[in-house]
């Protein structure tokens, strides 16, 4: 009994350290290129801190258990919208006085209703399926870049800019960002 409490525990562990180092990484690398800090938040950090969920889900369907993967999905959103935004709110209140969160929210309605779409007539997510799916993630992040390369001044950009106060030398944002998102998988 005890090892399996210490596995989680030095997993959750692992899973925080990684995270913030990866974090740090792709900031700065992200910096470094020259991308805007929104694009750095929306795109990068959003897209690295879901490779976990990626990685179970495809090892699920490869080992024949499709719903797994279909749980983890939902899981993860229902997870992230409810009870991390719940938790935070109750921390400190969220003001949400972004333009982007304000089209986000939009298109997080949509996407949700696709994915109704496709699997309500017979609660199968076929091939097809995912291929519209990942349609619709490609349109939804040409989206997000365009509108992040387009937009100068955001608050949700300076947020992110302030947390990027500690700069990294190229070589260190490296090591930080794959080492982490090699922990993180």
């Amino acid at each position: 009994m005890i090892m399996p409490v210490v596995a989680l525990l030095g997993g959750i562990a692992l899973l925080i350290v990684s995270a913030d180092k990866f974090v740090e990484g792709a900031a700065a690398t992200a910096k470094r290129a020259g991308l805007p800090p929104l694009l750095i938040g929306m795109v990068i950090i959003g897209f690295g801190s879901s490779v976990p969920e990626m990685v179970i889900s495809a090892l699920s369907a490869w080992n024949g258990n499709p719903g797994l993967a279909l749980g983890n999905a939902f899981g993860s959103n229902i997870t992230n919208i409810a009870l991390i935004l719940g938790v935070t709110a109750l921390l400190s209140p969220i003001a949400v006085r972004s333009s982007v969160l304000q089209r986000e929210l939009p298109m997080l309605t949509v996407v949700t209703a696709v994915t109704a779409i496709v699997m309500y007539d017979d609660r199968v997510l076929s091939r097809t399926d995912g291929i519209i799916l990942i349609g619709v993630f490609l349109l939804v992040m040409a989206w997000s870049v365009y509108e992040g390369l387009k937009i100068s001044s955001d608050e949700l950009a300076d947020d992110v800019q302030s947390s990027l106060a500690t700069p990294l030398s190229g070589k260190r944002a490296m090591v930080y960002l794959v080492g982490g998102l090699t922990m993180l998988v």
